[in-house]
């Protein structure tokens, strides 16, 4: 497998650093409200790199840390009158609601902030020994002129940093580019206890601290949007290999933006949008869907007809799926013969496609694509006719590769009983010829939101 990585600026083959085993952080939300389009799409897509990783035999250890004390938490905890910690609580199971709805596996570890502060307190007294930070009334700082690779994630040297940087009023920070590690306590903010007194971390240094606790001095995977690659990548760089005097990550992957309606997503425009917003009106599986549609190094544009017609693909996702689940019921020869042997290794064609395309930069466009071609394989060669073994195998292999992909994995929701008797009543009227009676369920099924189609397999539905 190949992976783009953002340090080199090059696709390079993915080699971990113990066999068979990936060690991989991505960082997590800043939980003060719900998460929106543009934090679903690293959220997605590493879930994607995570399961595409254990499909491959990979044992992985993966960790998304929880920003739970921020200015910004703070803020929204003054405006609704309670502390932070009930903000940042309630905004983590929100997290979970929306993550399980878009099909994000839980992480092997979710640290937060509030749970390390001893661990970052320690990290910093020792880049502070070391001479990598130092102190300024009650705020510690990170010396970036004292680690000479500052900008190697970015591509920008420190003067280039500096000239774009500028110093706040009332800061006392050496240089530009220097970033807060400790920030001194401000009356109503929570705070905790540290060699320089009351405060609270930075934000940089937590992904450091957790990381390195977490999964050791070097990892093999660190990942986020591409908004992180700076500051926030970069000064993690800084302060971790400051910290163990070894490379921090050996693979930097980041997705590229979203644009809604082909514009940069923000506040004042009025496109801004949380997925809790767009999954009152899109099946949540509909965004996973459309957000593993480009590739993710790539922008992806976000709009109604865009996700509209996400919708219609993994509609027919889905209906060939039911298609080979009807057939499985209905098979009446089991054991494949010699010629659907053939068929079955033509469909295996597909599958090696699929891994073809995710080895190389987890192109799950192509992948995507490769499916398809599967189902279109799949629609031409089996039928009522084929055996039951070949129909199963069909059904596993498409099961096989959508998975990976986190999509079409819902059970075929269950028939309340009103509606199950009354198609049971319609086939009966069918067989008795009363196609009178037989068009008035119909209608009534679909004003009941049912609609069926009559197949030679057997009569099918879906709901409108």
């Amino acid at each position: 497998m190949k992976l783009f990585n953002t340090l080199t600026r090059k696709k390079e083959e993915f080699v971990p650093i113990t066999p068979e085993e990936v060690k991989m952080y991505v960082c997590g939300p800043t939980v003060y409200n719900f998460f929106h389009i543009g934090n679903a799409r690293p959220f997605i897509i590493f879930d994607t790199l995570r399961r595409y990783l254990e499909y491959r035999g990979y044992k992985v250890t993966y960790v998304q840390n929880f920003t739970d004390v921020d200015d910004k938490i703070i803020k929204k905890a003054n405006e609704e009158g309670v502390e932070s910690k009930e903000i940042s609580k309630k905004y983590i199971e929100e997290y979970f609601k929306d993550a399980d709805a878009i099909g994000i596996k839980r992480a092997t570890i979710h640290p937060k902030v509030t749970e390390n502060i001893s661990d970052i307190v320690n990290f910093i007294k020792n880049l502070v020994e070391k001479g990598y930070a130092y102190e300024v009334n009650g705020d510690v700082y990170y010396d970036t002129s004292k680690f000479k690779e500052y900008g190697k994630l970015s591509r920008q040297s420190i003067e280039e940093l500096e000239s774009g940087a500028r110093i706040e009023v009332n800061e006392t920070k050496k240089h530009p580019t220097d970033f807060a590690l400790w920030k001194k306590q401000k009356p109503g903010e929570p705070s905790w206890n540290s060699p320089w007194g009351k405060g609270r971390p930075g934000w940089h240094i937590e992904c450091s601290v957790m990381s390195t606790k977490y999964l050791g001095e070097t990892i093999d995977i660190h990942a986020g949007g591409q908004d992180l690659i700076f500051p926030h990548h970069e000064n993690e760089i800084a302060q971790s290999e400051a910290f163990t005097g070894k490379p921090f990550a050996r693979y930097w992957v980041h997705n590229g933006y979203i644009t809604i309606n082909n514009e940069k997503m923000s506040k004042s425009k009025g496109n801004f949008f949380t997925v809790r917003e767009i999954v009152n009106e899109f099946d949540p599986e509909v965004v996973r869907f459309f957000l593993l549609s480009a590739h993710y190094r790539n922008p992806i544009n976000f709009s109604r007809e865009l996700i509209q017609q996400a919708k219609n693909a993994l509609d027919r996702l889905y209906n060939s799926k039911e298609n080979l689940e009807h057939l499985i019921k209905n098979a009446s020869k089991n054991e494949m013969k010699d010629e659907e042997k053939e068929i079955f290794n033509e469909l295996l064609k597909y599958k090696d496609k699929f891994i073809e395309a995710m080895d190389d930069d987890l192109n799950t466009a192509d992948g995507i694509s490769a499916i398809f071609e599967l189902v279109k394989s799949i629609n031409t060669n089996i039928n009522p006719e084929s055996s039951k073994e070949l129909i199963q195998k069909s059904h596993e292999l498409f099961n096989e590769l959508t998975n990976v992909l986190g999509i079409v994995n819902k059970e075929k929701e269950i028939l309340d009983e009103e509606i199950g008797k009354l198609i049971e009543e319609r086939q009966k009227a069918r067989k008795e010829k009363n196609y009178a009676l037989a068009d008035n369920i119909r209608d009534d099924l679909k004003n009941k939101g049912i609609v069926l189609e009559d197949t030679p397999q057997g009569v099918k539905w879906k709901r409108i």
